[in-house]
């Protein structure tokens, strides 16, 4: 038999405690824990692990003394005053508090020492060649703001290139306004053509005989009008633009030979030497390596751009000349259309002049048969009106005889056999020579 328990004196607040005991027959006793009187609540636990034994927990509370509970082997006691049940309250306890503590070393530990100190010795190394860097682009910073005071005390030469713009500018200007005043006097032109147009739909055509030989040429020339029209309105048009392609040429060459002058003003190298105090000696080394592979990135850098320039260069200036080419083809075959033209212009004159002859004698033989007709036509007339006069006399002749045989016939029908009459008619037809032979004899 065993038993076990325990004080907590002086201590303030809620706690809680627990033991085990183990004996040899199965008992368990609860461990009896006293607290000074008023000082807070408290619980207890009793496990057992042997047998068929359960945990039975009593707690107590006194005035002066402490509670004790036991189970045994059936039977109990209680010391003290009188004592009452409270409510159990549920306790959760870590177990990680429990564990035992591991001081053992991590050895990770030595491998992280050395990498820090690596760390520490790159970042030393980075620092020292910033600081050569430093150096570096402290005499950079001199050189330039030599180099710079230097080309402040220069003379720069004159800037053409805008003065030149400005004029053709200006130039275009009065250009625009030319050709809003001509489109002005042109639309003026046009609406009095157009009245005129108008004017001439409302002529009779009595007006128009006198334009007949011109009406004749107009539908009787080879070579249309409008075909005239729009040669002399493409020759214009290719001059003008003949014209503008020159003016655009040499602008294009001028402005080009003012960016290649100025471009070469500006590639002009200039050498300044700086005195500077190295009073301290670095590791010039990895200095002039650095530089070195710096200059030659930045040579490599401007020889590519200086290639690209020149290669960009040569190709407008190729395609510049190739535009001269192809100019100078078109001026050339401007150049042979409009002598084409204008012998075509020669031809259509000398086939107008031929033209208005024929029409001439064509005009003249006209009249001359105009006026044979009109005296065929008034001699027809004069035997037409003859004709009609004896045409007349014969319908009044035919009318007397039909007269007088009708007479004849109603007076033999009345007076004799009207036989020999009737053979006379066939088809219901009189036959009138018969009938004035009978008359007459």
């Amino acid at each position: 038999m065993s038993c076990s328990y325990g004080t907590n004196v002086g201590r303030v607040g809620n706690f809680s405690s627990s033991s085990v005991a183990l004996s040899r027959n199965g008992q368990s006793f609860g461990r009896v824990l006293c607290r000074q009187r008023g000082l807070g609540s408290f619980s207890t636990r009793s496990l057992s692990g042997v047998a068929s034994s359960r945990p039975r927990i009593a707690v107590g509370r006194c005035a002066a003394g402490a509670g004790l509970g036991c189970r045994g082997a059936g039977f109990g006691y209680r010391v003290g005053g009188s004592s009452r049940p409270c409510t159990i309250v549920p306790i959760t306890v870590n177990e990680k508090l429990l564990q035992p503590l591991q001081l053992e070393l991590d050895p990770n530990v030595q491998t992280m020492k050395y990498q820090e100190k690596e760390q520490i010795k790159t970042l030393n190394n980075k620092f020292a060649s910033f600081i050569e860097k430093v150096r570096l682009l402290e005499q950079q910073n001199e050189v330039l703001e030599t180099k710079w005071s230097f080309l402040k005390g220069q003379k720069h030469g004159r800037n053409t290139i805008v003065p030149m713009l400005e004029a053709c500018i200006g130039n275009l200007k009065k250009q625009l306004e030319a050709l809003g005043c001509n489109r002005a006097r042109l639309e003026t032109q046009l609406k009095a053509v157009q009245e005129a147009l108008e004017t001439n739909k409302k002529i009779p055509e009595s007006a128009l005989t006198n334009q007949l030989p011109l009406i004749n040429f107009l539908l009787l020339s080879p070579l249309p009008l409008q075909d005239v029209e729009c040669f002399f309105l493409n020759k214009a048009e290719l001059g003008a633009k003949v014209g503008r392609m020159e003016g655009e040429f040499g602008f294009l060459r001028v402005l080009y030979e003012e960016e290649s002058h100025q471009l070469r003003a500006h590639i002009s190298d200039t050498a300044v030497v700086v005195q500077m105090d190295n009073s301290w000696d670095p590791n010039l080394d990895g200095i002039v390596a650095n530089v070195k592979a710096h200059y030659e990135d930045t040579a490599c850098r401007s020889r590519a751009e200086t290639e690209a320039w020149c290669k960009e260069k040569k190709r407008e200036a190729a395609e510049l000349a190739r535009m001269v080419k192809k100019l100078s083809g078109e001026v050339r075959s401007a150049k042979e259309q409009c002598c084409k033209l204008e012998t075509a212009v020669a031809d259509a004159e000398q086939r107008k002049e031929m033209s208005i002859k024929d029409a001439k004698s064509k005009l003249t033989e006209l009249e001359a048969a105009l006026q044979k007709a009109k005296q065929d036509l008034a001699r027809q007339l004069w035997e037409f009106q003859e004709l009609m006069n004896i045409k007349l006399a014969l319908d009044v002749e035919i009318t007397t005889y039909k007269k007088l045989l009708e007479g004849e016939e109603s007076r033999w029908v009345a007076n004799t056999n009207t036989r020999p009459f009737r053979s006379m008619c066939q088809n219901g037809k009189t036959n009138w020579a018969v009938l004035f032979r009978a008359a007459l004899w």
